[in-house]
């Protein structure tokens, strides 16, 4: 599966909505790195405040108050073939934490790798890719249960 987003795309940020909510599962974020300072990251939201998230080869589990047997993500812009990496983690998150991943999950650095993002590191929400052209739309894909 290819990125959904690519170097040079102009993208639109939202960054009011956080001020009055929290993030979402599913919503695209635009984060500053927690594990390189100075580096401006896009990730999808997996894993909220509270979740225990279960990353393996056949996809992400959640488990939280509301679901304390788990379900399994259903994310369609995700290709079997491109799941990848850390088979078999499992993290809980503490409050203000947030489990993020890449669309392209087989080379994405991300929750994987360095841990839980903290709230404070994040921008805003990315709403509209604007630029190029060819590829203007809404923000792609979304993550259910």
């Amino acid at each position: 599966m290819e990125e959904t987003f690519h170097n040079h795309d102009y993208l639109i940020i939202d960054r009011l909505t956080y001020r009055f909510g929290e993030p979402q599962r599913g919503d695209v974020i635009v984060f500053n790195s927690p594990a390189s300072k100075g580096n401006t990251l896009i990730k999808r939201v997996i894993g909220l405040p509270g979740d225990t998230v279960t990353v393996s080869d056949t996809g992400v589990m959640i488990a939280n108050a509301d679901n304390p047997k788990g379900f399994v993500l259903s994310e369609s812009y995700i290709t079997p073939e491109n799941l990848g990496g850390a088979s078999g983690q499992t993290v809980t998150l503490a409050p203000d934490h947030y489990f993020v991943m890449g669309d392209n999950r087989a080379a994405s650095y991300d929750s994987r790798s360095w841990g839980t993002l903290p709230g404070s590191n994040i921008v805003g929400r990315v709403m509209l890719r604007l630029y190029p052209f060819s590829d203007m739309r809404l923000l792609p894909g979304e993550a259910r249960y």
